[in-house]
């Protein structure tokens, strides 16, 4: 068929439509590929390129969520190239990320033996939390910069535009326009920011505030959505040492 493609991924030959990704075909095969900003529901972007892989006459390492497979081509997945590339990748993010929320990001470095103590002594992204909100707070020094919570805020979920990048290089972030608290944004408080987010840098607020062991009472009165109620709740909860 015109419209189909063959290919070999770690020697098992795939066949594809035309257009598929080489993640989409390794899936297909069986072949699992590990990634951090890919999710399902929105648009691949390639851009924590933890999902790299090697095609036999291809320069350099392709972002497999984002690069599409083609006729004839050979793929190594977890080639000593990738497996190295990997394993800086999770060990730079661990050193300048607060990863003890993400436990899939824990299982790929067991899986590639990442230490992060290589880079030690580097910078580390602690912004102050951000609690500004009766629904959920944001805890930056947890964000992997994945994209995926912005991504369903706009076009591929929620048409909503209440978040996007901000700042450069090591001080990028993600935040609202001009900094506004979310209230005053165009957050209509959906809650799909923070189910997709891999590291619970986004969480909801009643989660958060059961979890530093606030009375359920008190959790109500934060959260309620009614004047005079919302607020936010201070307290030695907030520290980042518990």
């Amino acid at each position: 068929m015109e419209d189909s493609i063959s290919l070999t991924i770690d020697g098992t030959e795939v066949n594809v439509e035309r257009g598929t990704t080489i993640l989409k075909a390794a899936e297909a095969a069986g072949i699992e590929i590990p990634v951090l900003c890919y999710f399902a529901h929105t648009t691949a972007n390639g851009l924590c390129r933890l999902c790299v892989v090697e095609t036999e006459g291809v320069r350099g390492m392709q972002a497999a969520c984002v690069a599409e497979a083609s006729e004839g081509s050979v793929v190594h997945t977890d080639s000593p190239g990738v497996q190295s590339a990997r394993k800086t990748i999770l060990e730079m993010l661990a050193s300048t990320v607060d990863l003890s929320e993400a436990p899939e990001l824990h299982k790929l470095m067991q899986r590639y033996d990442a230490q992060p103590k290589r880079f030690e002594g580097g910078k580390r992204r602690q912004p102050e939390m951000i609690d500004d909100n009766p629904m959920y707070i944001r805890d930056y020094a947890k964000c992997v910069m994945c994209w995926r919570c912005v991504q369903v805020c706009a076009a591929d979920a929620q048409y909503t535009y209440a978040i996007d990048f901000s700042g450069r290089g090591f001080n990028s972030s993600i935040g609202t326009f001009f900094d506004k608290p979310i209230p005053q944004t165009t957050c209509v408080f959906c809650g799909q920011c923070v189910g997709v987010c891999p590291t619970g840098a986004l969480k909801g607020k009643r989660e958060f505030l059961f979890e530093q062991g606030v009375a359920p009472e008190d959790i109500f009165q934060v959260t309620r959505r009614n004047g005079k109620n919302q607020r936010s709740l201070k307290g030695p909860h907030l520290d980042r040492g518990g």
